[in-house]
């Protein structure tokens, strides 16, 4: 078994596709329109997503709901990289939203950092290695 994807309900496809592509990379994979059903969505993945090897975001616009409430479940996505401070430095000139800048966690050495999308999802930097 592989992880295939995560789905987020997003207010705004657009910005969701926006902020994903250009502030954090990834690239847009496929998208699918379903009027009959009310709702449209984005796949969005480093590489080619699935078809390389990496999980992919399904980012799923329901028509006519422009926000929804975040909840106390979800915790957030993580994602590795090989610079986090050029990382985030490149996420904050896109106009990306750093929330905890570059550090160690907490009783750790690892480096992490978070980044908040235009949902409110937060998004968490790995630095590896």
């Amino acid at each position: 078994m592989n992880l295939l994807h995560t789905m987020l309900r997003v207010g705004n496809l657009e910005q969701s596709v926006d902020f994903y592509t250009r502030v954090l990379g990834m690239n847009l994979l496929r998208t699918t329109d379903r009027p009959d059903q009310g709702y449209s969505l984005a796949f969005v993945g480093y590489g080619d997503g699935n078809k390389s090897g990496h999980a992919e975001i399904e980012l799923t616009y329901n028509y006519d709901v422009h926000e929804y409430e975040m909840g106390t479940a979800y915790g957030h996505i993580a994602i590795g990289t090989e610079d986090i401070y050029a990382q985030c430095e490149s996420i904050r000139s896109n106009g990306g939203n750093i929330t905890r800048e570059p550090g160690p966690v907490k009783g750790g050495n690892t480096i992490i950092a978070f980044v908040q999308d235009p949902n409110g999802y937060k998004i968490e930097l790995i630095q590896k290695g």
